[in-house]
């Protein structure tokens, strides 16, 4: 088993949602947060002054998969996120050693 994290933009969160559920991957938790890599934000101008983003605002996709669903699920992710302009993103993938369904107990693929 697999947990993916994605770091996304905002916008592509629903198409990979979407994407992600055409395949057969039913639960993945979302979360809107700030961060920053390599373009390091960028710089606005409000009311005539200029200020500097730091954060930049970004979409943080956890998705548990299981082994058999993995490659096709980070596939997925890869294509329908990438716009192929700076800030597209990044994705860590974590080994998973135990799932535990709370409601009925299940454990490892069954509670994925």
């Amino acid at each position: 088993m697999k947990l993916i994290t994605a770091i996304i933009k905002p916008e592509q969160a629903d198409n990979v949602k979407k994407a992600l559920n055409k395949i057969g991957v039913d639960g993945l938790t979302m979360t809107d947060v700030k961060g920053y890599g390599r373009q390091k934000g960028h710089t606005e101008f409000y009311r005539g002054s200029e200020f500097e983003v730091a954060f930049l605002p970004k979409t943080k996709l956890e998705i548990a998969v299981s082994s058999k669903k993995y490659t096709k699920a980070l596939q997925t992710i890869l294509k329908t996120a990438k716009t192929g302009k700076i800030g597209d993103g990044k994705i860590f993938v974590t080994n998973l050693s135990q799932v535990i369904r709370v409601r009925t107990g299940e454990k490892g693929d069954k509670a994925i």
